[in-house]
């Protein structure tokens, strides 16, 4: 798998791709691969990474897996391609984004244009079997993308840091003080009372013009009106 990821991300985990963990991670997914349907496709895998790269990475907002339905996952978390009716967790997302941006809530769900403006969209676990929700964790994904975090964190350029929800959370005694971090629910309807009414989007912008850093463009197209 490690071809698939661009040169530049490849380079920066070099220790990760070693270690066998990775070796034995590559293995279960191709065998899951072989005897049933892993989402996203081996093309999409790291299609996070191929749109956002190293050098431009400016916010990470950290989900957990892979969107578990046919058509869903395309390698970006909590997105799903154009023309692809939103889960119920990206439709708080979108909601969220529409209040606090006083935006025109968006008709797709495609978070692309996030990642080309230097949002890496990272889940934890970066496959799953087809209708088995968190059928990957703890085989090895976890190992490789703490690894993604530990880079970035690492990077003297502060990044923002947007947590949801308490697997996120876990991951914050790794991101270290140098960089901002925003913490909320996670989007599920489950806990959408945490997260609604957090303002993810302004705050994060604030906390980086407190810092003197520019603010990230969080536009999204189309727009359906409300």
């Amino acid at each position: 798998m490690r071809e698939l990821l661009p040169d530049d991300w490849r380079a920066a985990l070099v220790d990760a791709f070693d270690a066998p963990s990775f070796a034995d991670l590559t293995a279960f997914v191709a065998a899951e691969r072989a005897t049933h349907e892993v989402y996203p496709s081996q093309t999409e895998l790291f299609a996070a990474f191929r749109l956002t790269p190293l050098a431009g990475v400016r916010a990470v907002i950290l989900g957990q897996d892979p969107y578990h339905g046919a058509g869903q996952a395309h390698g970006l978390a909590f997105s799903v391609p154009d023309g692809v009716r939103h889960p119920p967790s990206l439709a708080n997302i979108l909601r969220e984004w529409s209040e606090d941006l006083d935006r025109p809530r968006p008709a797709s769900g495609s978070l692309e244009a996030w990642a080309r403006n230097g949002v890496l969209l990272l889940n934890t676990a970066l496959t799953v079997r087809r209708d088995a929700p968190g059928s990957h964790r703890d085989r090895g994904w976890e190992r490789f993308t703490d690894a993604v975090i530990d880079v970035l964190a690492g990077r003297d350029q502060p990044t923002a840091f947007l947590l949801w929800g308490k697997a996120a959370q876990a991951k914050r005694d790794r991101i270290g003080d140098a960089h901002v971090v925003v913490e909320a629910a996670h989007p599920s309807p489950l806990a959408i009372r945490g997260f609604r009414g957090t303002r993810p989007f302004s705050t994060t912008n604030a906390r980086l013009a407190e810092i003197g850093l520019p603010p990230i463009d969080w536009a999204l197209e189309p727009a359906l009106v409300r």
